[in-house]
């Protein structure tokens, strides 16, 4: 399988920095992000401030930055709005012209599930705990700056994780579903995500 992160790598690294529920059953605490990745380096360092792009039905799409936190009840289920952070926005037309901008704000979780996964061999985690990185799932409310509203979904692939979990993110705004992911591509530093899991 490609790895999305580097090239020869089994699969691709996704940015959020999550803390998850105890075999007690505590709430999950965690923190998500948008990562950047300089491939000029070895091993490669995994930053906070990356960005990330998703393609609505008439391939128009949205580019995003971010980070934050949310806490989850314990088993992944219900809302929170226990949740802070985000970032950036830019959308453009199908022929790439710019069609506004501005930021966005978290203002609840819809839902997080954790996936099985490590990190690929080869990069050096510079946003939270190596130990606590994880993949996953979360669906999270936001609040554009112009006024709209809409839910943005990060979802993080590691190695060992199932293929049918995807790295990136995808986002509405409005009526607006930038549904389609822009995937990662080996070497370019874009489209990569992480949680950590405390």
């Amino acid at each position: 399988m490609k790895n999305r992160w580097l090239p020869g790598l089994a699969l691709s690294l996704l940015s959020i920095i999550a803390v998850a529920s105890t075999a007690s059953g505590q709430a999950a605490h965690v923190r998500w992000d948008i990562v950047s990745l300089d491939f000029s380096k070895s091993p490669v360092p995994v930053t906070a401030g990356g960005h990330a792009s998703a393609f609505a039905n008439d391939n128009s799409h949205i580019t995003l930055t971010g980070s934050g936190t949310f806490v989850a009840p314990s088993g992944g289920d219900g809302t929170s709005s226990a949740a802070t952070g985000g970032g950036t926005w830019h959308t453009f037309n199908a022929g790439g012209t710019s069609t506004g901008s501005g930021t966005y704000s978290v203002t609840g979780l819809v839902r997080w599930e954790e996936a099985p996964g490590t990190p690929p061999p080869g990069v050096v985690d510079l946003v939270g705990n190596p130990a606590d990185a994880s993949p996953g799932l979360v669906g999270l409310r936001i609040a554009y700056s112009d006024g709209s509203s809409g839910v943005l979904v990060v979802s993080c692939h590691l190695n060992g994780t199932p293929d049918s979990v995807f790295e990136g993110v995808t986002a509405s705004k409005g009526f607006v579903s930038y549904w389609s992911r822009q995937a990662p591509v080996d070497g370019v530093d874009a489209n990569r995500t992480l949680f950590h899991v405390q």
